[in-house]
C-alpha cells in the first residue's frame, strides 16, 4: 500500500537547475520522514539530503550543501529536491524513500521508489 514515485528527472547542463518530486500514496506522509539518495554509475548508493516529519533537513552529501534543498508539502503528499548548481558529477538515478526518522544507514529505509534519472552533460 506505501508507495513512492519520484519524477522530475532529465538532461541539464552544467550550472542549470532540476526540482525532482517524490509524490507519495497509500499512506499519510506526515509521520515520515523522507530521503533522497543517488547513484551514480560504477558507485554505491549514497544519501543526499533527508527530511524529518517535522520538516528539519539532514544534508548526507557534503558535495550538495549551499546547491541542493529539501522540502515537503504534506498537503500535497509531496517532498522535493531542488538541484541548482549543477555538476557533472551530480549525474545518477536518484531515489527517495521513507522510514520513522533521518537516517544515513541505507539499510534501515524502506518503501524505496523506482528511481529517476538525472544527467549533468554539455
Amino acid at each position: 500500500q506505501l508507495q513512492l514515485v519520484e519524477s522530475g528527472g532529465g538532461l541539464v547542463q552544467p550550472g542549470g537547475s532540476l526540482r525532482l518530486s517524490c509524490a507519495a500514496s497509500g499512506f499519510t506522509l506526515d509521520y515520515y520522514a523522507i530521503g533522497w539518495f543517488r547513484q551514480a554509475p560504477g558507485k554505491e548508493r549514497e544519501g543526499v539530503l533527508c527530511i524529518s516529519s517535522r520538516g528539519g533537513s539532514t544534508t548526507y552529501a557534503d558535495s550538495v550543501k549551499g546547491r541542493f534543498t529539501i522540502s515537503r508539502d504534506n498537503a500535497k503528499n509531496t517532498v522535493y529536491l531542488e538541484m541548482n548548481s549543477l555538476k557533472p558529477e551530480d549525474t545518477a538515478i536518484y531515489y527517495c524513500a521513507a522510514r520513522p526518522t533521518c537516517t544515513i544507514v541505507l539499510g534501515m529505509w524502506r518503501s524505496w521508489g523506482q528511481g529517476t534519472q538525472v544527467t549533468v552533460s554539455s
